[in-house]
């Protein structure tokens, strides 16, 4: 096991282009990091990077306490795990487990040993001696997996290794994998486009956009206190609500106006955001998250300046909550992602996370409450964030 460090690594290909710009992380010994990121943005170079697979423009990369920047990948002692398996087809699940070990020279009884214990560990056991194509999707990763715990590998580097599963599957690799390097204690590096496998798995996640590092955060400090307009709505699903607002300053607080709707806020609310009041008057981004929205018929204690008016258009019934989509009249504001749908010029399409017991329909026109406590304010030029910790 070892640390793995980035020191302001660039990759920029022959053509110009810049993969990678200035990426700075420490992946403690021990520690899942999950890079996540947008289509393109940059986070299997710098897997690859780490990896040996592509070369370094600048910066130095380090593994435990070597410099590895011109080291060959089979020297760096890393283990990677493929999105699409990698396996070979003509050979048993044994054969394929332990083929890094055969081609390094490990005696048999040592490569035995290690190809049944992983088995063990990944209840691959009643399935050694069958080839891949026998075996589920489920069944192929947890070999892929296999093959790099043999290793025994100072670190794991993961490239989207469950983005060819289905949902119900996802689910459960997801959970496995985390557990497995929890039990492991092997350092891994863990790529994925996917917010939901970064929030849930990783012990710290980095945030990436454009090759640009954005945050790296807990999973919990990033959805609470994103440090910009586009990690606020990257990190979360559904999407951070954004809108383009002003502040109005007035005794005990002010009113942020969305379109014709004003909601009050305290002075408690203002005070916690630095430099809040230096925008007032001027445009700002107000971000809210669909659990801070609630149908307000269920909400006896909201005022009517804590509340806004929109029109729904529909209704995702979950069972245990309901995604209520409606119009709000406001300008929504573009996240800046570019797998994100198109921001809509008539209106602000807006998703609320409502009580199951609300009674809402289609083409309602209703009142809908707001937690202004948790509101997110950003700066319009610079996109960054005024909030609290």
């Amino acid at each position: 096991m070892a640390q793995v460090v980035l020191d302001r690594v660039n990759k920029v290909y022959p053509n110009g282009f810049q993969a990678v710009s200035e990426l700075s992380l420490d992946i403690e010994d021990g520690e899942f990091l999950v890079l996540v990121g947008p289509s393109g943005c940059g986070k299997s170079t710098a897997l690859r990077m780490i990896a040996g697979l592509e070369e370094i423009s600048g910066g130095e990369l380090r593994i435990g306490d070597r410099v590895v920047n011109d080291v060959e990948p089979k020297d760096r002692d890393i283990a990677m795990v493929f999105q699409n398996y990698a396996l070979y087809p003509h050979m048993t699940v044994y054969d394929n487990i332990g083929f890094a070990l055969k081609l390094a020279g490990t005696p048999k009884a040592e490569m035995d040993k290690r190809i049944r214990e992983a088995s063990r560990i990944l209840e691959l056991d009643d399935n050694l001696q069958r080839k891949p194509g026998q075996l589920s999707g489920g069944q192929r990763q947890r070999v892929a997996m296999g093959r790099a715990i043999v290793r025994q590998p100072s670190a794991f580097l993961m490239d989207e290794p469950l983005s060819n599963l289905d949902a119900k599957l996802r689910v459960q690799m997801r959970a496995e994998i985390a557990g497995l390097q929890r039990d492991l204690g092997v350092t891994t590096f863990y790529v994925t486009h996917d917010q939901v496998e970064a929030m849930t798995m990783g012990d710290r996640v980095a945030v990436i956009k454009d090759g640009v590092l954005q945050q790296v955060d807990t999973p919990q400090n990033l959805y609470d206190h994103p440090n910009n307009v586009f990690v606020a709505a990257f990190i979360g699903s559904p999407s951070m609500n954004l809108y383009e607002a002003t502040l109005e300053l007035a005794d005990g607080g002010g009113y942020l106006l969305l379109g014709s709707s004003s909601l009050w806020l305290s002075d408690g609310v203002i005070d916690a955001r630095p430099g809040l009041r230096d925008h007032a008057g001027a445009r700002i981004v107000a971000g809210i998250r669909p659990e801070d929205l609630e149908d307000a018929a269920l909400r006896t204690d909201i005022a009517d300046d804590q509340t806004i008016t929109a029109d729904v258009r529909l209704i995702e019934a979950l069972g245990s909550e309901l995604m209520v989509h409606f119009q709000l009249d406001a300008t929504a504001v573009d996240s800046g992602d570019p797998d994100a749908e198109a921001v809509a010029t008539d209106g602000a399409p807006t998703v609320g996370r409502f009580d199951p017991r609300s009674r809402v329909t289609i083409g309602d026109t209703i009142k809908v409450a707001v937690d202004t406590t948790r509101i997110h304010f950003f700066d319009t030029d610079s996109r960054l964030a005024m909030d609290t910790r």
